[in-house]
């Protein structure tokens, strides 16, 4: 989970954005924008890219009325994301064809080691996937929502329509189901690799 660590900056970045400032708007996209692209990769695969653009394009909309700070910034960006992917959800049982799967491109953020960036970003996108086709999907929508987001469960809770109790065993049996399908984390390791 990425974001600007500091809060000052934040508060700094978020002004500028909210008045217009196009470079402080890029600093908070490139802050937040891979924990969104994993989180609609695990609603949406192979469309996150498409949907996190459109969840930009409303956030920056919505931003001249934003009032809030870090956690409600996240909090917005991640309910506009969740959106987004129902939304593709519904267009896409009306639609006749299927586009080809994207899923396997990733995003290269500038600057460090280009390996390690790969590699990250892979092993975050496999685990996605695996969050995905392992649980059912309210349950997963909701331990992304936790880890990818890092949103509490309070505001989850606000994000999906539920009770925080609801939300609280949701990500329980979630993971109590991960653990059990997952088993030795060893043999999950390699089942999951690419072949």
């Amino acid at each position: 989970m990425r974001g600007v660590d500091d809060q000052d900056e934040f508060d700094a970045l978020l002004s500028a954005a909210s008045a217009g400032d196009e470079a402080a708007l890029g600093a908070l996209y490139r802050a937040y924008q891979p924990s969104v692209v994993r989180f609609l990769a695990g609603l949406v695969p192979g469309e996150a890219e498409d949907l996190a653009s459109d969840t930009w394009i409303d956030l920056s909309r919505n931003l001249g009325s934003f009032e809030g700070g870090e956690q409600e910034f996240r909090r917005l960006l991640f309910t506009i994301a969740r959106r987004r992917a129902i939304d593709h959800g519904r267009k896409r049982q009306r639609r006749r064809t299927e586009p080809a799967d994207m899923s396997g491109h990733t995003e290269i953020k500038a600057g460090g080691d280009l390996a390690e960036i790969i590699a990250e970003l892979d092993s975050s996108h496999r685990a996605v996937r695996q969050i995905t086709q392992l649980i059912p999907r309210p349950q997963a929508e909701v331990i992304l929502l936790r880890v990818v987001g890092g949103l509490s469960v309070s505001e989850v809770a606000k994000i999906v329509g539920k009770s925080p109790g609801a939300v609280s065993v949701l990500q329980t049996r979630g993971l109590q189901r991960l653990a059990a399908k997952i088993g030795d984390p060893a043999r999950w390791a390699r089942d999951s690799e690419p072949r």
